[in-house]
């Protein structure tokens, strides 16, 4: 079972890595064209709504839907499973249009509160680059729970590669039209990026015999079962996903450039960051939900075991020279064109403090989908809004004494906080079950 997991843990994170790689390629391309300047910070405040939904909404979907589905289709077979997946992307497809509309409708009161202290002709642009990004919501939102259903078959290369598509329009639309268009050439290039990555894992379920196709079969057992771990999971995304948000959100107050410095900041972290944890929790999620089905409590022990170690091993010392190395990292990758020297040292010192949450993010996440194969996201819903609470706090603490730099020092205390509460409830959770701690032999 480690051996699997492992197995698609590198093929996950090799892929990934290549994804990040074009993407970092994407964020050269963006700040010679567009600086820290205040067309850049419009466009990070309007996409910033259309990306938190769905990391909300589709998000929370793959938690509460892979660990029934994998029950449902080990138990019942593939029929069975298939009719579960299709009237859960009713719901999905239903609310991702309508939280589309609703956002659009209620977008010039929104906006207003994200970019407090943009000028009128600010935040006039940023209001039209959001009506442009918004239709990646359902496009983007349809993707991640297609990619999420292809994992649960162990089909994890196609999924893993897709994300490789937007970065790749965004690079060729800006060089080509950038200095056109302006900023808009890069909300274009997001929407399109994100109808191919759609068309592309749609065609790949359809070749594995699952129909992606949203059709009703009444509200069964297993769908209630959904239902039931989706809500505690939602309210949990909202608050963990409304971080971002109001990260961004007091940047903003900061002054001029301060959303686009704490942007830059979280950027190369966020590579190392995401490469891990997605390659972490897309592997064991499937594992996990089978052992917990199947009351293979030795197996979950060794498993967590195992990769707790694996994980601080390796991403320890890569934060250690990540930070020793933050400032040429930056210059290296950024300063060239409208990204000068001053820029560079902003920049490193917050991505220095962002990468302090590497450890605790990426063995988190094995925690999360422990969790998650339970069946207990209730618990990840209140290990939330303790790090919702928690962010708020320390953002307004350390910005008042160390601005853009505090509100990334805030993420990392945060992460490591969550850590902690993840590792004792799922201890909590495996004793209860087993009778013996994760501590156990």
């Amino acid at each position: 079972m480690n051996r699997r997991i492992f197995a698609a843990m590198l093929t996950v994170g090799g892929l990934s890595l290549a994804v990040k790689i074009v993407s970092t390629l994407k964020e050269i391309v963006i700040a010679q064209q567009f600086g820290v300047g205040d067309a850049l910070d419009a466009f990070l405040i309007a996409y910033l709504v259309p990306s938190f939904a769905i990391n909300v909404i589709a998000g929370s979907f793959n938690a509460a839907l892979i660990p029934t589905y994998v029950q449902v289709r080990e138990q019942e077979g593939q029929e069975a499973a298939q009719r579960l997946f299709s009237s859960v992307m009713v719901w999905s497809a239903g609310l991702l249009i309508a939280f589309s509309v609703l956002l659009g409708i209620a977008s010039s009161y929104i906006l207003p509160v994200l970019g407090s202290s943009f000028s009128s002709e600010k935040l006039a642009l940023t209001r039209t680059l959001f009506l442009i990004v918004l239709p990646t919501l359902p496009l983007s939102g349809m993707f991640v729970t297609w990619a999420a259903v292809l994992n649960a078959g162990e089909r994890f290369a196609l999924a893993a590669i897709a994300p490789v598509l937007t970065p790749i329009v965004v690079i060729l639309v800006v060089y080509g039209w950038g200095g056109t268009w302006g900023v808009y050439a890069f909300a274009v290039a997001m929407v399109v990026g994100a109808i191919l990555e759609a068309s592309l894992v749609m065609s790949a379920l359809k070749r594995q015999g699952i129909s992606p196709i949203p059709r009703w079969y009444g509200m069964t057992p297993s769908l209630k079962q959904v239902t039931k771990q989706y809500i505690p999971m939602v309210a949990g995304a909202l608050m963990m996903g409304s971080t971002g948000l109001v990260d961004q959100s007091m940047a903003a107050m900061l002054g001029p450039g301060s959303v686009s410095v704490l942007n830059y900041g979280n950027k190369i972290s966020s590579v190392v960051v995401t490469i891990g944890a997605m390659a972490v929790s897309t592997a064991v999620l499937p594992q996990f939900s089978r052992m917990v089905a199947a009351g293979l409590w030795a197996n979950v022990r060794n498993t967590i075991k195992t990769y707790t170690r694996l994980i601080f091993f390796i991403t320890i010392p890569l934060s250690f020279i990540m930070i020793l190395t933050s400032q040429a990292l930056v210059s290296l990758l950024f300063q060239k064109g409208a990204f000068t020297a001053s820029d560079t040292l902003q920049v490193a010192s917050v991505q220095s403090l962002y990468i302090l949450q590497l450890p605790f993010y990426v063995c988190g996440m094995l925690f999360v989908r422990l969790i998650s194969a339970f069946k207990a996201n209730h618990i990840l819903m209140w290990g939330t809004a303790i790090s919702f609470v928690l962010n708020i706090s320390l953002d307004y603490l350390f910005m008042k004494r160390l601005g853009v730099p505090g509100i990334a020092l805030s993420t990392s205390v945060v992460y490591l906080v969550s850590f902690c509460y993840l590792w004792w409830m799922s201890s909590r959770l495996l004793s209860k079950n087993s009778n013996e701690p994760l501590g156990g032999s």
